[in-house]
């Protein structure tokens, strides 16, 4: 098993970008041109690398060659969005990679490009980029190409070479569990559960009993074999179940209006463990949105979007908007689903807004929000 963490560093060393791995300080999928140029970079490595793997680093910072860490990004679409966007496209995969001098909900992503036979191209225009351009690296530009082009120079052995020495050992694993433990209250009540003698698996989360149902929330589950962090939430209610072979995690949602919310199922985790040291990761989405009366929804709605004017024109808000700004994201999120699909754009807007008042809750369940809307969107 490869230790991402030391595969990161291994990268890393390298100093410069090149032909099978870049880096970047963030990735922006809820933008257009965020989107375009992550599809244009994983197209140029794909095409550069077709007998290695390659790789995209996130969350550091490009001339120091400092790991900075984002936040956790939830990747169980993002092989969609790829889909969505090229032919042929190379199979993808994001892991979270927790770093021990990063705060704990911060951690490094690694995209890794699997080798693909094939050239991919754009399928459709993606912001400036047209249909059908191509896309390969040159040194650590990724550029479009016309015709037809031959890759000279492998990048196979040098690749290999970085994999083998970010091999895992119980050193590393051993030290992995115990910075979890360290890492984690009492009250969060940190365990850790061997599959098939060989993936070493850790889990913490604050347990709440509700209508005699076991939820835990502020949850954090790491594969500690290869420093992959698994899934992290904040507020989300989470139930946890694990048999011989899997580790079932079932996220839920808490919607409503006031004081009527409800916990919806959102997706369902499935961590399966191989007899050959292979581990599968299937997710089924199993969101129902929930229906609200339409005429309480325009009033929300032209309430919110009233708001945000005020916000954009740096207009001070009274007592009782200030209290349903605090709402925005929930409201705007029931918004959306129940057919005002504008909600998404007006929600963004008070994105810096929301990121700045003091109490960062309403900023976690403004992320929250998006990264539902996007599971919706590419389900």
């Amino acid at each position: 098993m490869i230790n991402k963490r030391l595969l990161i560093k291994n990268l890393l060393s390298k100093n410069d970008e090149n032909s099978f791995y870049d880096k970047k300080q963030q990735l922006s999928l809820n933008s257009r041109e965020g989107k375009a140029k992550f599809i244009k970079h994983v197209c140029a490595l794909s095409n550069s690398n077709p007998d290695n793997n390659s790789y995209i680093v996130i969350g550091v910072e490009d001339e120091k060659n400092k790991i900075i860490g984002v936040d956790f990004f939830d990747d169980s679409k993002i092989q969609n969005l790829v889909n969505a966007y090229l032919n042929n496209p190379p199979k993808i995969e994001y892991e979270n990679v927790p770093f021990p001098r990063l705060p704990r909900y911060k951690v490094v992503g690694l995209v890794t490009i699997y080798p693909n036979n094939e050239m991919s191209s754009l399928k459709k225009t993606a912001w400036k980029y047209p249909k059908g351009a191509v896309f390969y690296r040159r040194g650590s530009n990724s550029i479009p190409v016309e015709g037809f082009f031959e890759v000279k120079n492998t990048n196979q052995p040098i690749v290999e070479a970085i994999e083998k020495n970010a091999r895992n050992n119980i050193e590393l694993t051993l030290n992995g569990v115990f910075d979890f433990f360290k890492k984690h209250k009492k009250e969060y009540n940190p365990q850790y559960k061997v599959f098939k003698e060989q993936f070493v698996l850790c889990w913490a989360g604050k347990e709440t009993l509700i209508n005699k149902e076991v939820y835990f929330s502020r949850v954090d589950i790491e594969l500690v074999n290869e420093q992959v962090r698994l899934f992290f939430s904040d507020l989300d209610d989470v139930q946890i179940s694990f048999n011989e072979h899997s580790f079932i995690i079932t996220e839920y949602i808490l919607l409503g209006i006031d004081t009527s919310e409800k916990r919806y199922p959102l997706e369902k985790t499935i961590i399966h463990f191989k007899d050959n040291g292979i581990h599968d990761i299937a997710s089924e989405f199993l969101f129902e949105p929930p229906q609200f009366d339409k005429k309480i929804l325009h009033h929300i709605y032209n309430t919110n979007n009233s708001i945000v004017s005020k916000i954009e024109k740096e207009i001070s808000l009274t007592l009782t908007e200030q209290v349903d700004v605090l709402k925005l994201p929930t409201t705007y999120l029931i918004c959306y689903l129940n057919g005002f699909l504008e909600a998404s754009k007006q929600l963004k807007k008070a994105k810096n807004y929301i990121r700045d008042l003091e109490d960062k809750t309403t900023y976690v369940k403004y992320k929250e929000a998006l990264r539902v809307l996007r599971k919706v969107k590419y389900s």
